[in-house]
């Protein structure tokens, strides 16, 4: 099985899974507009991935492969044993994905253009889908360039993608989690009740919790916070300026990064850490 074949199926495998799970375990009662954002959020992902593939004809593992067979890039120089290069690569290309997260929300430039993934009104396993095409050919220039600089294994990169797209998907899910077994995942990797507190109207909710598989990042770069004001059950979702119904559709959120009023950038208001110990509210 070729490389593309196996990632696109563990890409519509975990897309199914998580919907089915979603249906079987809701954390929340589903949205009215359900199947409004649906089409808008799987044809902004269609869009984005035709884009990409015209402009990084390789990307991922078929970059990391060229780095390798020309020599480029720092492990690829030093020749350190395979298996210190594979079990570096997943965490740093996950800190790389943390820091560009980080990024979109303090620079305005870039938050126009990560605000349509913000301007969902609900929050399941299709918000994972919902970025602009612009995002998605910073995000892959961001990857592109780090494989490029540390000469990363390819069989790395493959395995750092399936992390984070499973992990995509379940962070986004409208997904209900027993909470002894959340408390004991958060520690490690990023859950649904974790990153949902992300996609809060609440502006300090909405700038913190930026990691995308590993959680230990917020912690360590005093962006976590543990739990939203309002409770799992009374949080928010999406962009007070960016409201309107219209916003799910396919259209207008092509046209965000385009629109006005602009929400200030969050450098001017970072979020209060939160103890790492602190129970959660339910």
């Amino acid at each position: 099985m070729s490389t593309s074949t196996l990632y696109t199926a563990l890409y519509f495998g975990g897309l199914l899974a998580v919907a089915l799970l979603e249906w079987a375990l809701p954390r929340r009662p589903f949205g009215e507009s359900t199947g409004l954002r649906w089409f808008g959020n799987f044809g902004l992902q269609i869009i984005g991935g035709v884009l990409v593939r015209a402009l990084f004809p390789l990307f991922g593992v078929g970059w990391a492969a060229f780095c390798r067979e020309h020599g480029l890039g720092f492990f690829n120089v030093v020749h350190w044993p395979a298996w210190i290069a594979f079990a570096l690569t997943i965490p740093a290309l996950d800190l790389a994905a943390y820091a560009q997260h980080y990024v979109l929300h303090r620079v305005p430039v870039l938050w126009r253009v990560h605000r349509a993934h913000h301007s969902d009104l609900d929050c399941d396993f299709s918000t994972g889908l919902r970025f602009h095409p612009f995002e998605a050919v910073y995000s892959t220039a961001i990857l592109s360039g780090v494989i490029l600089a540390l000469g990363v294994p390819p069989a790395a990169v493959l395995l750092s993608q399936v992390l984070a797209l499973t992990l995509d998907f379940v962070e986004h899910a409208n997904l209900r989690i027993p909470p002894s077994l959340e408390q004991v995942m958060r520690l490690v990797v990023v859950t649904p009740d974790m990153h949902r507190i992300h996609h809060s109207q609440d502006p300090r909710e909405g700038n913190s919790n930026f990691a995308n598989v590993f959680s230990w990042w917020d912690r360590i770069f005093g962006t976590y916070v543990d739990h939203p004001a309002a409770g799992h059950e009374g949080i928010k979702f999406g962009l007070t300026e960016l409201s309107d119904r219209k916003h799910l559709t396919l259209p207008w959120m092509l046209a965000d990064p385009f629109l006005s009023p602009v929400r200030p950038a969050a450098a001017d208001r970072p979020p209060t850490p939160e103890p790492v110990s602190g129970a959660v509210a339910r």
